[in-house]
């Protein structure tokens, strides 16, 4: 998730100043002090010499000659600034491009931008209406979406009147209350709807930030601050019997903090460990749940200067969605204080800009009670693992697989496992971090799976590009970001379609991959909207198309963008829409 763009002026003169390091092998000795932070805190991993990237020499990249674009080797975390280059446009792009697709309605505004850089969102169906969720944290909706032409908005959730202070209660709120990452299944025990609740890490912050004076290599008062905070990590389980707040109905109160003597009685008045569940997690309504976290601080071998944790894995028996037990814990080495050998094995060591560790749950492309055995993780700069969670009570490394660094972004984040079943492909992905293309282009990458003891890269998926209509070359002259952000979630209505991908590639738009020959992946569809709307902010103009959410039963892709949200249809694609009642109600997720 992006952080809030603050216009920090002296940021790129700080970066400057402080990164005048020697780029030194990782694990190399070297006698610099020790940082002033790991001085005061065990728990931030400093083994390696400052190796921070420079800031990009501007005539190393940029636009060439054959009207490719190209992108630097590397670059420090710096989300806050332009980096113009010979070739950009001076203004973002207020046209729209589309291809095989065709807008069936769209719907702008603060109602449909709960949050101007990234949402989640999940489908639930009563009483003959279906209805989407759409939140991050506080902000947060519900739509009647049953007719896609007339879509309503029958909650609006907010702290806006509290300045979004978590710590306040509203109308909306209890205090240190939220609207986290969630799954939503039929539990036929209950026989009722289920959600799974994340409670993790704020990741926009004012404790710690990006300035290496400030960041949490040099900020000891920051990390303790950020240590010091009271509040749940870990998940709340909650029954729905409506799809407003007020039907819902508190089951469990979960941490993940290893060192709470009770998960289900956890003292959330006060500071917990580790990072809380991340992200989505992931549950089809049956017995077996899994999460990202770190359970507890050991758990912290991550070179990103505003994160304290490095996440990893744990199952969880949701046999009683009331009673969630844990069942095993599962990290790779290096992730934890101590593990300081395995950890100077990585390229990114020293470097101060990786995030590494997961940022979402295990990938599984069939659930364990049908049959699954292989679960897929993508951990940032950790690359790819490849687990055995046949028995999730003792979840085992089958594979792994090194990516090239691609410094900075995000660079595992997604695997897409809907065509592993028929290829044996996965798709692996991280997502931009920065606008203009200051970073390496995150690739898509193709990766054989069907030994999964020998993951391998095999391909990568086509770069989109502009039409000629457009009249610029590359998406990187378009401003803002580029580079895919994810396919949707695996809660989706529906069975995904084979042969089909979509992503939501932020100035890019969606964009639909044929993916059905693995040898020829093709882009099919895409629609790139307008860069911006009426009422969005000028310091999101560049986050722009950060979602898609396919209803793979009604052949529906909705847009989430900085603007609102799109319904889309594409019948060469996805097949004829419905754009009303669906067939049959949503319950679980199929695979």
């Amino acid at each position: 998730m992006r952080s809030l763009r603050t216009k920090k002026a002296v940021l790129a003169t700080a970066v400057v100043t402080a990164t005048a390091a020697t780029l030194l092998a990782p694990g190399t000795s070297g006698a610099t002090a020790t940082s002033a932070a790991t001085a005061t805190d065990p728990n931030i991993v400093d083994v390696c010499e400052d190796r921070r990237p420079e800031p990009a020499d501007p005539g190393a990249y940029g636009m060439q000659l054959d009207g490719s674009f190209r992108h630097p080797a590397q670059t420090p975390v710096d989300e806050e600034h332009e980096h113009s280059f010979p070739g950009r446009n001076k203004d973002y792009d207020t046209k729209s491009y589309i291809k095989n697709m065709k807008v069936e309605a769209a719907y702008e505004g603060a109602d449909f931008t709960p949050d101007y850089f990234h949402t989640w969102q999940n489908v639930v169906d009563f009483d003959g209406r279906r209805y989407m969720f759409q939140y991050d944290r506080s902000e947060g909706r519900v739509y009647d979406i049953t007719d896609v032409k007339k879509v309503k908005v029958v909650e609006k959730l907010t702290r806006d009147d509290v300045d979004g202070d978590e710590t306040k209660g509203n109308a909306s709120w209890a205090p240190d209350d939220y609207w986290g990452a969630s799954t939503v299944q039929w539990n036929k025990k209950l026989n009722a709807y289920v959600m799974v609740m994340s409670f993790e890490d704020k990741r926009q912050i004012s404790e710690l930030t990006d300035d290496p004076a400030e960041d949490k290599y040099n900020n000891p008062e920051g990390v303790k601050k950020l240590r010091e905070k009271p509040g749940l990590k870990g998940f709340k389980v909650f029954r729905l019997d409506g799809p407003r707040k007020k039907d819902w109905k508190l089951l469990a109160t979960v941490s993940t903090d290893a060192t709470q003597k009770d998960p289900l009685h956890s003292d959330t008045t006060k500071p917990q460990q580790g990072s809380g569940s991340l992200d989505v997690p992931y549950w089809t309504g049956e017995k077996y749940m899994f999460v990202a976290t770190a359970p507890d601080d050991t758990y912290s071998g991550s070179e990103y200067p505003t994160n304290l944790h490095s996440a990893g894995y744990q199952s969880w028996d949701m046999s009683d969605p009331a009673r969630p037990k844990l069942l095993d814990t599962w990290h790779l080495p290096g992730q934890r204080t101590g593990e300081d050998a395995a950890y100077r094995k990585n390229p990114r060591c020293g470097n101060r800009t990786s995030w590494m560790g997961a940022r979402m749950p295990l990938f599984l492309p069939k659930p364990v009670e049908k049959g699954g055995r292989y679960a897929f993780a993508a951990m940032g700069g950790y690359g790819l693992t490849v687990l055995d969670v046949s028995n999730p009570a003792d979840m085992k490394t089958v594979g792994h697989l090194d990516l090239p660094p691609s410094v900075s972004g995000t660079e595992g984040d997604n695997i897409d496992v809907s065509q592993y079943e028929k290829t044996g492909i996965i798709y692996y992905s991280g997502y931009p971090l920065t606008e203009d293309c200051y970073e390496p282009y995150k690739d898509v990458y193709q990766i054989d799976a069907k030994d999964p003891k020998n993951p391998r890269v095999v391909g990568v998926l086509p770069r989109p590009t502009p039409p000629r209509a457009a009249g610029f070359a590359d998406f990187c002259q378009r401003r803002g970001s580029f580079g895919p952000k994810r396919t949707g979630y695996y809660t989706n209505p529906g069975k995904h379609d084979a042969g089909v991908l979509g992503y939501g590639f932020y100035n890019a738009g969606v964009q639909f991959f044929d993916v059905s020959r693995p040898a020829k992946p093709e882009i099919e569809a895409y629609f790139v909207p307008k860069a911006y709307g009426p009422q969005t902010p000028d310091y999101a103009y560049g986050n722009q198309t950060h979602g898609v959410y396919v209803e793979w039963d009604r052949n529906i892709a909705w847009a989430l963008t900085n603007h609102g949200i799109y319904a889309l249809s594409a019948p060469k694609v996805l097949g004829k829409p419905h754009l009303t009642r669906p067939e049959k109600p949503f319950r679980n997720s199929e695979f």
